[in-house]
């Protein structure tokens, strides 16, 4: 596999949030402009894409993040079309890298309950799923 995984850039937005839409990654709650913009304001170099080479489209996408404490992924999405191709790998182990980088002990991520594909996914990498409640509460609401 050849692709170019790089931090995403302005132009990159509308693919991006096209990417997230055709694989059901948003919600009518969160706007994913607004998701990209508070990411890229903290960690800019952990918002990542993957391109099959410069200017060729965008195949893949991965948001991480680090609080000091533990890291978060979230917002992995390959093309369709490109599923079982590695992308998603490549995109999990560049987020760890940088993530390790930064002194980041361990990485989480949320997944759907449901989304039996994605856990199985994340599993075969190493992931395991933790015995804990996640809770939230939306402070600032997307309009």
């Amino acid at each position: 596999m050849s692709i170019v995984i790089r931090p995403l850039a302005d132009e990159d937005i509308p693919d991006v949030v096209h990417l997230w839409h055709d694989v059901g990654l948003t919600r009518p709650w969160n706007d994913p402009h607004e998701d990209i913009r508070r990411a890229r304001s903290v960690w800019p170099d952990l918002l990542l894409v993957a391109e099959d080479r410069p200017g060729a489209g965008l195949v893949g996408t991965v948001m991480a993040g680090y609080d000091g404490h533990r890291g978060w992924l979230s917002y992995l999405a390959s093309a369709p079309g490109r599923r079982g191709e590695g992308i998603g790998r490549a995109l999990v182990a560049e987020a760890e890298v940088r993530l390790t980088a930064l002194g980041c002990p361990k990485v989480m991520l949320m997944v759907r309950a449901e989304n039996d594909a994605v856990i199985d996914f994340y599993r075969a990498d190493g992931y395991a799923v933790n015995d804990v409640a996640v809770l939230g509460k939306r402070l600032i609401p997307d309009e």
